[in-house]
């Protein structure tokens, strides 16, 4: 809206067309999925208008008693809180988080599905920031009210112990993440079956643990154990079957086995540049892997040439100022004089 148009309306108008455009703008970025290829390109391309409707929805007077009690308008904020994470803008996610929150739990209730869904935002913001004892805070608080309402074995109970398990694992607190994991993955297998895509998805993140803490036999019996089930549940193309095939072959470049390695890279690749396309940002991640691995073996050329290649897909698909491509250009710039 421009603003001599919004000048003309009075308050109670003014609050209305900020309600609109919360929703629209909330419901613009639940269009792109996470795994969606051009998710950054979009978040990018419509990234002036979030920053305009937040610009009015931090600016109307008293905004939370005079807007309505629309489950829609709550879950846009919450949604737009997660794009600004997302982009590493903390403080704006949590004013917008918390402005969603309150609204969830006076209108909507604290044990609304919508309610969890945002406290479950808030944990993730504390841990994207390092504040782990704070995120397990949020997320022992929806963990109570999920078992609460929904019972220890549903499948958003079972979530969030994992998504606790993980911030356990980033902690580095790898025992007691194996502990939530395991807990996790017992009620996944008594609830969905062992060869759930959720169950094997929990077998996945406790390989990772082993793996960092080198036991790497151990790592790759569960990694294993994963993609067995993945190839037998999903296939062997499927994106997140070739993941695990991307991080075996990272236990296999850890272990200096570099042949090996770069045997299950090519396959992850192949698969990938089938069903993502070159330019997918988990293509381009496993092309990154492969000149790492070259650059270990001391091979400078061949990996100068395969990071000149993800860099210029990254520039391509998410743009100069994406984190990872970023990255990459320091990667490869410790190659040129």
């Amino acid at each position: 809206m421009h603003a001599w148009a919004r000048e003309r309306l009075d308050a109670h108008s003014k609050i209305r067309k900020a309600e609109e455009a919360v929703i629209l703008c909330g419901q613009l970025l639940t269009q792109q999925s996470d795994k969606s290829p051009h998710k950054w390109g979009f978040e990018r391309r419509i990234w002036p208008h979030v920053e305009s409707v937040n610009r009015s929805f931090r600016t109307l007077p008293r905004l939370s008693n005079q807007l309505g009690k629309s489950e829609l308008l709550f879950d846009a904020a919450s949604n737009m809180g997660q794009l600004y994470c997302n982009h590493g803008l903390h403080s704006q996610a949590t004013h917008l988080l918390e402005w969603a929150l309150a609204g969830q739990e006076r209108f909507l209730g604290e044990t609304h599905s919508s309610t969890l869904s945002t406290v479950e935002c808030m944990a993730y913001v504390c841990h994207m920031q390092g504040q782990y004892v704070k995120a397990l805070e949020w997320y022992q608080h929806a963990l109570e009210s999920t078992e609460k309402t929904l019972g220890e074995d549903h499948p958003d109970t079972l979530g969030t112990i994992g998504n606790m398990a993980y911030v356990f694992h980033m902690q580095g607190q790898y025992e007691k993440a194996l502990e939530w994991y395991q807990r996790a993955l017992d009620g996944t297998q008594k609830a969905l079956g062992k060869d759930h895509q959720d169950t094997l998805t929990t077998v996945h993140n406790m390989a990772w643990v082993f793996q960092m803490q080198g036991q790497y036999e151990k790592a790759l019996e569960w990694y294993r154990r994963a993609l067995d089930g993945m190839e037998k549940t999903l296939g062997r193309d499927h994106q997140d079957t070739l993941g695990i095939v991307n991080n075996i072959a990272g236990v296999f470049q850890q272990h200096g086995q570099y042949e090996k390695a770069l045997e299950l890279y090519q396959r992850a690749l192949h698969g990938k540049e089938n069903i993502l396309g070159m330019d997918h940002l988990e293509t381009l991640g496993t092309v990154n892997n492969i000149a790492a691995v070259f650059r270990q073996q001391g091979m400078y050329e061949k990996a100068l040439e395969w990071y000149r290649r993800a860099l210029n897909g990254m520039e391509q698909t998410v743009g100069m100022d994406h984190p990872s491509t970023v990255i990459l250009m320091g990667q490869a710039g410790q190659f040129q004089g």
